[in-house]
């Protein structure tokens, strides 16, 4: 059985509308794949561990990720060489300053703090995936729209692999149900 790993974006929650969109489509269109959408850990850090022990004790052959999940998604596809589908991703250089103190979880409530060692942590990440090592494992959606990221430095990272863009939209992806057939394809889901 494959497995596929979503990760959700910063302070979202496994219960976000896009993982709800995609368990959904998985569950209806595929006979032999697992998708496995954790809530993330608010702590970057332990967000960090918690990806890197889902994905050893696991072993899913590719991962979504939105926003700052498709940076995870991003760093570990390039780290584990899975097949990796993205939207709106944030990439390298991540600054996350802007969030330094105490920030709240949009759909749980829970308030949390990122720190400098937060910080530290994705500066370092960003420099393991400053170029993809594996451009072919990539799938990128973006929509220029986009209010939180500029989806001109998702396009300059991602240009040699298979990006999509849809002009207009915005950071939560519009019409993100549209693109399945494309990620089912892409992921060889049976």
């Amino acid at each position: 059985m494959a497995k596929i790993l979503y990760l959700h974006g910063f302070a979202s929650s496994a219960n976000s509308t896009k993982a709800n969109l995609i368990n959904t489509f998985i569950k209806k269109n595929t006979k032999t794949t697992q998708i496995l959408i954790p809530d993330l850990d608010n702590d970057i850090e332990s967000a960090y561990h918690q990806i890197d022990l889902i994905i050893k004790k696991e072993s899913p052959s590719s991962i979504l990720g939105s926003s700052l999940g498709g940076f995870y998604a991003t760093y570990f596809s390039d780290k584990y060489n899975l097949l990796c589908v993205n939207i709106n991703p944030a990439v390298p250089p991540i600054d996350m300053s802007m969030y330094l103190g105490e920030n709240q979880n949009f759909s749980t409530g829970e308030k949390f703090v990122i720190n400098k060692h937060h910080l530290d942590l994705l500066e370092t990440m960003s420099q393991k995936i400053q170029s993809l090592n594996r451009t072919k494992n990539f799938l990128t959606l973006i929509q220029s729209g986009d209010e939180v990221l500029d989806y001109k430095n998702t396009i300059k990272y991602f240009a040699a692999s298979q990006v999509e863009i849809k002009f207009g939209g915005n950071h939560s992806f519009e019409d993100f149900e549209k693109y399945f057939t494309k990620i089912k394809r892409f992921l060889n889901l049976r």
